[in-house]
């Protein structure tokens, strides 16, 4: 179900964003930084739980962190993290400190 979920990245709310039926999902907050973007939290809608939401954000989110080049991923959100630990592909972007 996760390409049917439409996301979107909210600049002025540094978010990226899920809606369906109009109404706000989910969403993935983050900070930008000098050749890094930091995902701080994720929240998914109780009443969209289990949908696939959550994924659809991070990886809408990763694969544009991914197409721009600009950036490492900071993964503080646990729930970002766990994804990219279980989707090694995206393993490369995060920041090697």
């Amino acid at each position: 179900m996760t390409d049917d979920i439409p996301v979107r990245d909210n600049l002025d709310q540094s978010r990226y964003e899920a809606r369906i039926g109009g109404l706000l999902a989910g969403f993935a907050v983050y900070r930008l930084s000098e050749g890094r973007i930091t995902f701080v939290h994720t929240e998914v809608d109780p009443k969209f739980e289990s949908k696939g939401v959550g994924s659809a954000i991070a990886r809408y989110a990763l694969d544009e962190v991914r197409s721009t080049g600009e950036r490492s991923v900071v993964p503080d959100c646990p729930f970002i993290k766990a994804w990219i630990d279980r989707h090694p592909d995206y393993q490369s972007l995060v920041r090697q400190d």
